[in-house]
């Protein structure tokens, strides 16, 4: 997914998960990752979003977010309706 804000730097991804059983919120936006409930590592090479994680929904929003005033493109995606998105951004 974040390649796939590489290629669509005009949208940001809401992911609601869950992460070794809590409920999380990761914000990807320009290729990169950063969770609104935990604490982000600063090593870009350590996943926001580990392989064992269960993903919830994907909302796509317009870009710059703001938490105050969200501009939602489409909302409650799941892992398998995001797949065309990321074929069709060549991700």
């Amino acid at each position: 997914m974040e390649q796939y804000t590489e290629k669509r730097p005009q949208e940001v991804l809401l992911v609601t998960a869950e992460i070794d059983g809590e409920a999380d919120q990761i914000v990807i936006f320009r290729g990169f990752s950063s969770s609104l409930v935990r604490s982000t590592a600063f090593d870009p090479d350590v996943p926001v979003l580990p392989s064992q994680s269960v993903i919830h929904t994907i909302d796509r929003l317009q870009s710059p977010y703001d938490p105050g005033n969200p501009k939602y493109i489409q909302q409650g995606l799941t892992w398998e309706t995001m797949q065309p998105l990321l074929k069709a951004a060549g991700v």
